[in-house]
């Protein structure tokens, strides 16, 4: 099972996770030569009163793709309609959103890598013309009919951006990688969420969280409510330095950011695989995750660290990994230095 505290992929939202999520561009934390150009976008696109060109957010789940589309509809005063590529089963599925659409509104497709192909081909001439292409009937009575639809802005997000289709990825006009936030974005996105949280978050611990966040706000957003559980029974309700390290170490989370999960990840590489390599598949099989979880949510970061090399022949622990666990390099890990990366 994954651990639901610093896996950014879990889909869970309560009240308080959408009441820290930024509204309008201006309390957006991070990103912040993207944002600026989206500002721009937005302004030009209202000025024209024009809809937003198509928008593709890729990237690591937790960078605020999800909380991006929000902004976006919210400054150009327009709907946001939101649904998930997996559960687009059939062309009237999407038809059905497509021909409910006002002018203006946006469409928010998560996942949007995961496309069945007949859906994602009815999307092309919806983004291109604003019309849609349906068949009607079987066989020899079957007949094509176009129907119009109202100017819309589709914004796709996805964390496998390699898997979108060229022609799919041809038809949007905006695209933008988000990069993990730095460690000064992340005390301002803690202090702001602790603020809106009404706890009491001193700068040293807020440092000590921020660093722990693997560079993303849902992360941090997570640890700083569990934190925030132990301060009101040990600390009096105050985040302290002492308060958060001590809260992290009982979390099972060290001064990286890695979690029980990603431990015993490197671990198995280094000691069922001889340091690698080793395919995605057969270690989730060995550490009980799914591989597709691997290598959206565990991979990334690893590898941002250096402690993870993908190779063709699969991945392999690193020497810093070796040296971060307190482990004895050696093993198969030297081949790494011979592979290309995928």
């Amino acid at each position: 099972m994954t651990d639901d505290i610093t896996n950014a992929n879990t889909g869970r939202d309560d009240e308080y996770d959408k009441s820290l999520r930024p509204k309008l561009l201006r309390e957006f934390i991070g990103q912040t030569s993207f944002t600026d150009n989206l500002k721009v976008y937005i302004e030009a696109a209202k000025k024209r009163n024009e809809p937003l060109d198509h928008l593709l957010l890729s990237g690591p789940p937790g960078l605020g793709k999800t909380t991006l589309a929000s902004i976006v509809a919210n400054e150009m005063n327009t709907n946001l309609k939101s649904t998930s590529a997996p559960i687009l089963e059939k062309t009237g599925d999407l038809a059905a959103i497509l021909t409910d659409l006002e002018r203006g509104d946006i469409l928010f497709i998560d996942e949007i890598h995961r496309l069945k192909r007949h859906i994602e081909e009815v999307l092309y001439s919806a983004m291109e013309d604003f019309t849609l292409d349906i068949i009607i009937g079987q066989g020899p009575a079957a007949k094509s009919v176009k129907i119009n639809l109202e100017p819309f802005t589709l914004i796709g997000a996805t964390t496998r951006s390699g898997l979108i289709s060229s022609p799919l990825l041809g038809r949007f006009g905006i695209k933008e990688n988000l990069d993990y936030y730095t460690t000064d974005d992340m005390m301002n996105i803690l202090t702001r969420s602790a603020g809106l949280l009404e706890t009491t978050l001193d700068d040293d611990a807020a440092k000590v969280i921020a660093k722990c966040s693997r560079g993303t706000p849902r992360v941090a957003n997570g640890l700083l409510k569990r934190v925030r559980d132990f301060a009101q029974i040990t600390g009096g309700g105050r985040i302290t330095k002492k308060v958060a390290e001590e809260s992290l170490t009982r979390l099972q989370i060290d001064e990286l950011g890695l979690n029980k999960t990603d431990i015993r990840l490197l671990n198995t590489i280094i000691d069922n695989y001889d340091g690698g390599p080793v395919g995605a598949k057969t270690l989730a099989i060995s550490i009980g995750e799914e591989a597709d979880t691997i290598e959206e949510v565990y991979e990334p970061y690893l590898i941002q660290l250096g402690f993870l090399k993908r190779t063709p022949r699969g991945r392999m622990a690193t020497r810093k990994a070796y040296e971060h666990l307190g482990r004895k390099y050696g093993g198969n890990a030297e081949l790494a230095l011979f592979d290309v990366e995928e």
